[in-house]
């Protein structure tokens, strides 16, 4: 192993009653990509803000490079030489991608924000990820995934002794996640120490060389080498038992017209021609990517941007889907969010007042107002039937693990009683047990007669779940085919799809 860069010794914390850490242990050394794994609520998060300064361990050590650390805040630690891409989102939107970039340390001309020069130095990482931007652009333009590679190329440019990434490819295809570990493992090779979080069992086979796991707050393994490993023991070790398995079935019957359809659509963002249908009962699978459009037409389709071409019908009618709420309550059409936090749910509100968000009309339509138990009395029998983890339903949203969110977000739409459900990247940044759950609940959903359009960067995931393949890229659809679950078939057509 490489000498240790970062130690944790018996780090403890705890919030309000909550042992968030117990005695955790954690070495990594120079020029090590070091995994950290465990279910949502295992203590990841606390321990990564511990390392970049957000918290202070109540008991327990850190050293850095054979010195104890305790650093105060987050500025202190990127001082240090600690850089982190955290798993939410730390960029300034209305900021360019320069201004964001470069804010630790801006540069600057006599006295003033120097624009040429942070447009150049950011030029540099941007190409360094293979991402085709202009360093002026602002982020409130950006998609999801370009904001998560900005993020990471803002990590980059502290040019950091110990880099830690949380759940970095989350948001990315194999394509973006390839050209990143070539990064990666070109700055494991300068010596520097790399601390990488995902959920993505085959991601963190195919980069990291050690594994610390965490399970209830505690060690379940620390600083063991990954070679020898199974994907089952390191399920085992996070979840404490073997991992379930589940077999799609071949879809039910499905009925003669479809319930989603668009005809040659064109949208004022771009795309051009676009024709697919998913039928009630069946899962269609879209995929692309960053920057193919997927997410965009998802958008158009409910309403949210312009569509200035082609046609769209609902259960075999030709729909004009005026803006999000006629999706909602006139064409029964849902929409589960990539951005959960930013667009599919209310964070600061409760999760009964979440669940309930989508029938608010239905329910004060009955008395003429609306109520805290009219609220409770819709949520409860999907708290029950997606086991949503939480001690109340008035518990606030943000403070479930991702997971519980997730099915936070998917509840709204089955209250609604959504005939068709449009699920953009479903398991992003949830564990194992979680995004388990979430899949068996797709296909259930299916299978009882739901249309689903579920896009997907997960590549595993989506020929898993998915009846029919759609491929887009540049905002046209370039290929669609009936996924016989083959993955070396079904991912090789994809690929050649796009790149062939």
């Amino acid at each position: 192993m490489s000498d240790a860069f970062v130690v944790v010794s018996e780090a403890s914390k705890a919030f309000v009653g909550v042992q968030a850490l117990d005695r955790v242990n954690l070495s990594v050394g120079r020029g090590q990509i070091h995994a950290l794994l465990g279910e949502n609520g295992a203590g990841k998060s606390t321990l990564i803000k511990i390392l970049t300064g957000v918290h202070q361990p109540d008991a327990g050590e850190v050293r850095l490079d054979g010195r104890p650390v305790r650093f105060r805040n987050p500025r202190e630690a990127i001082g240090a030489g600690i850089g982190a891409v955290h798993q939410e989102r730390n960029l300034i939107t209305r900021f360019s991608i320069a201004e964001n970039i470069t804010l630790e340390n801006p540069p600057r001309r006599f006295g003033m924000f120097d624009a040429a020069a942070a447009a150049n130095a950011t030029a540099k990482w941007l190409k360094l990820l293979g991402l085709e931007l202009n360093p002026g652009t602002p982020v409130v333009r950006l998609s999801v995934a370009q904001m998560q590679l900005v993020e990471i190329a803002k990590a980059l440019s502290l040019e950091s002794r110990f880099l830690v990434l949380d759940e970095p490819t989350s948001s990315l295809t194999p394509h973006e996640t390839r050209a990143l570990f070539t990064v990666l493992r070109r700055l494991a090779q300068d010596g520097v120490a790399i601390l990488f979080v995902s959920h993505k069992l085959e991601e963190v086979f195919e980069l990291c060389s050690h594994v610390t796991v965490l399970r209830d707050g505690r060690n379940a393994c620390a600083s063991q080498p990954l070679a020898g490993l199974t994907r089952g023991d390191i399920v085992r070790l996070m979840i404490g038992r073997e991992e379930a398995v589940f077999a799609a079935a071949p879809p039910a019957s499905l009925g003669a017209a479809p319930a989603l359809e668009l005809r040659g659509v064109a949208t004022a963002l771009g795309h051009r021609d676009i024709s697919l249908a998913v039928r009630g009962g069946e899962i269609l699978g879209l995929y692309g990517l960053v920057g193919a459009g997927r997410s965009e037409l998802a958008r158009a389709v409910i309403g949210a941007a312009r569509i200035t071409g082609g046609e769209v019908l609902v259960q075999g009618r030709r729909a004009r889907i005026r803006d999000v709420t006629a999706a909602v309550r006139r064409f029964g059409i849902g929409y589960v969010s990539e951005d959960r936090k930013g667009e599919g749910l209310i964070l600061q509100l409760s999760v009964a007042t979440n669940i309930a968000a989508a029938i608010w009309h239905r329910l004060a339509r009955l008395l003429g107002f609306l109520t805290r138990r009219m609220q409770d009395a819709a949520a409860t029998p999907f708290v029950r039937a997606l086991d949503i983890r939480t001690p109340s339903l008035a518990q606030r949203v943000a403070n479930l693990s991702g997971g519980n969110q997730q099915k936070v977000s998917v509840a709204k739409w089955l209250a609604a009683k959504s005939r068709i459900l449009i699920v953009d990247e479903p398991t992003v940044g949830i564990d194992i047990r979680s995004k388990a759950f979430l899949h068996e609940l797709l296909l259930r959903l299916a299978r009882d007669g739901t249309a689903v359009l579920l896009i997907s960067s997960d590549m595993p995931e989506l020929i898993a779940l998915a009846d029919r393949i759609a491929v887009m890229k540049e905002f046209q659809v370039i290929d669609s085919f009936d996924n016989t679950r083959d993955y070396a078939a079904a991912s090789a057509r994809i690929m050649q799809a796009i790149h062939g």
